[in-house]
């Protein structure tokens, strides 16, 4: 099997969660297996090695994958956080959610002007939690490299609302 194979095999569906009638993919039975996390991890470094300055992660699970990629990159890392969660002087989006409306935020100092980011997450749904995150490193002056997601639920269209950014997800369902 290839590895976005044995990444699909690896996650496990929630149904009803965290409302009735979402199935939840859950990726953390992945964070078990170390070799199958190493090579989820490999084969983002792979791609990024040299075009990224800085790895910014989306609360709370972009901030598992996205930490380790940072730290094969030898690259800073950021994390995205739920609005009230940083200490300092933060930017923040609003935005509307597949079951709901949330608000992200990021430290104004977080990246600098001209640093290349790769914004990483585990699914892409909608598309407004990633296209707030791109909003929030974009206030700050820097630039979205790419986004990395492990999956992509093609159905629900989140594709369409992220314009021209980069994205490449490892298993699209």
């Amino acid at each position: 099997m290839d590895l976005a194979d044995d990444v699909l095999a690896g996650m496990r569906d929630i149904p009803d969660f965290p409302i009735n009638g979402v199935v939840f993919k859950d990726f953390t039975p992945i964070l078990l297996d170390p070799q199958l996390r190493a090579r989820i991890v490999a084969d983002a470094v792979e791609r990024y090695r040299g075009q990224v300055d800085v790895v910014a992660g989306i609360e709370a699970r972009g901030f598992i994958i996205g930490a380790m990629i940072a730290h094969d990159l030898g690259v800073g890392f950021v994390p995205v956080r739920k609005e009230g969660k940083l200490p300092s002087a933060v930017h923040s989006v609003s935005y509307a959610l597949e079951y709901g409306t949330a608000t992200l935020e990021i430290h104004q100092d977080a990246v600098s002007n001209g640093e290349r980011v790769l914004v990483v997450d585990d699914v892409l749904a909608t598309g407004g939690t990633l296209a707030a995150t791109c909003e929030l490193v974009e206030s700050c002056g820097a630039s979205v490299a790419a986004i990395e997601l492990i999956l992509e639920i093609g159905e629900l269209g989140g594709r369409d609302k992220l314009g021209g950014y980069q994205v490449h997800s490892l298993v699209t369902i």
